[in-house]
């Protein structure tokens, strides 16, 4: 089986990619291969469900360039192809007056993204949006929406498929093996050989591995962190109204806890962010000795967990505790209680690091021959997908 490009991955950016592409070439062959038995299994099916603003991203990088254009491509794409998607608002709520005093630092990063509308509010505001929330101070961002991630997987799947009878997307479908030919790419699966002019790998957490499978030594490492949630119950999803999200910390890595109304109505709240001992285990007490084994060899996880030990602490300590975890939501929620709480599902992020413990911030790939590597594709990728689907296109007609 022969094809003009081949997508390896079918979560939404390797989906938007083989998308953008039959519209940008519709008599070229295209074929999908996913490893699992669904779309969007991994991070794009188990994330939070959000359609991102762009505001916290930095000016000019290319995150905030492609979110604020997915946005707007995937608003447009919903509404064409019948996805369930709602633009709500949320706030960013501060619970301190610390908290208050970065919230204008936010409202510029806003207007320099491009974002309109986004304004400061008080506590009577707050209360008006959000009744049950508390603060001295928040930011509402109206772009901010939620949509079926994995309706959306699905249509672009069907799309693809009807844009050319010679497109093929195979499901369960792994790749064991890459051979280079005069010709392009050889994939070796458990089904066969397919063979391509070029290849794409949106591969998320096994995307290192697909790199160096293919020849290539990618400075960064794959580290997996697992997400866990809440479900709010019918006495907790009273309590809120649409989406309420912290002030960013500066000095930890990731965001904090959050709630999160989904599209069809129910109320999650989480995560939390914890090393993963599997990169694609969704229980706390998942392991896989191969995956934590790679992970703890590379010295930039640990000098990751040097950075950051007493937060990574604090965040294993609420994996197993729901008080704790109760906790840290009361800071946005004062009146949330126990009862209110019933246990959600979890989600594995796939984070770059470099060799120094640092988190690779941007979108970063490489590039093969014949081929290119997704190797990290952060927040908020699912809402970019779009966009990155059409720099991926452009980048193929740049490759020799």
């Amino acid at each position: 089986m022969r094809y003009d490009l081949i997508v390896v991955g079918g979560g939404l950016v390797g989906l938007a990619t083989a998308y953008k592409y039959s519209l940008k070439y519709p008599g070229h062959r295209i074929a999908v291969l996913e490893k699992e038995r669904k779309w969007a299994f991994h991070q794009s099916g188990r994330n939070s469900g959000v359609i991102h603003s762009g505001i916290y991203y930095k000016p000019g990088s290319y995150k905030a360039r492609n979110c604020v254009e997915g946005r707007k491509q995937l608003v447009e794409f919903c509404e064409e192809h019948d996805v369930a998607y709602e633009i709500c608002g949320k706030i960013i709520l501060a619970t301190s007056q610390g908290e208050a005093d970065r919230l204008p630092g936010l409202l510029d990063r806003a207007k320099a993204n491009g974002l309109d509308g986004v304004r400061q509010i008080g506590p009577y505001e707050i209360r008006e949006i959000e009744p049950f929330a508390e603060g001295p101070a928040a930011l509402f961002v109206p772009q901010t929406g939620i949509v079926d991630y994995k309706g959306m997987a699905s249509r672009m799947a069907d799309l693809i498929r009807t844009r050319n009878t010679h497109n093929r997307l195979f499901l369960d479908h792994p790749v064991v093996d890459i051979k280079d030919s005069p010709e392009g790419k050889i994939l070796i699966t458990p089904s066969g050989e397919m063979k391509a002019a070029k290849v794409v790998f949106c591969t998320g957490l096994q995307s290192d591995r697909m790199a160096r499978l293919d020849g290539l030594r990618p400075e960064v490492h794959i580290v997996g962190f697992r997400g866990d949630y809440f479900d709010l119950t019918d006495s907790g999803k009273k309590k809120v109204r649409n989406l309420i999200y912290p002030v960013p910390n500066p000095t930890v890595p990731f965001l904090g806890v959050h709630f999160t109304r989904m599209y069809d109505g129910e109320v999650e709240c989480g995560p939390n962010a914890v090393f993963s001992f599997k990169r694609e285990g969704y229980s706390r007490t998942a392991f896989d000795l191969h995956d934590t084994a790679a992970a703890l060899a590379f010295a930039g996880t640990w000098r990751l967990f040097r950075s950051h030990w007493k937060f990574g602490l604090g965040e294993y300590q609420r994996a197993f505790s729901k008080s704790l975890f109760l906790k840290a939501l009361q800071g946005l929620i004062p009146s949330l209680e126990s009862s209110d709480l019933k246990p959600g599902r979890s989600g594995v992020r796939a984070q770059a690091l470099d060799k120094d413990g640092k988190m690779v911030d941007d979108f970063y790939w490489e590039e093969g021959k014949n081929s290119l590597h997704v190797i990290n594709a952060p927040s908020p990728a699912a809402t970019a997908c779009l966009s990155i689907g059409d720099e991926i296109v452009d980048h193929l007609e740049k490759m020799n």
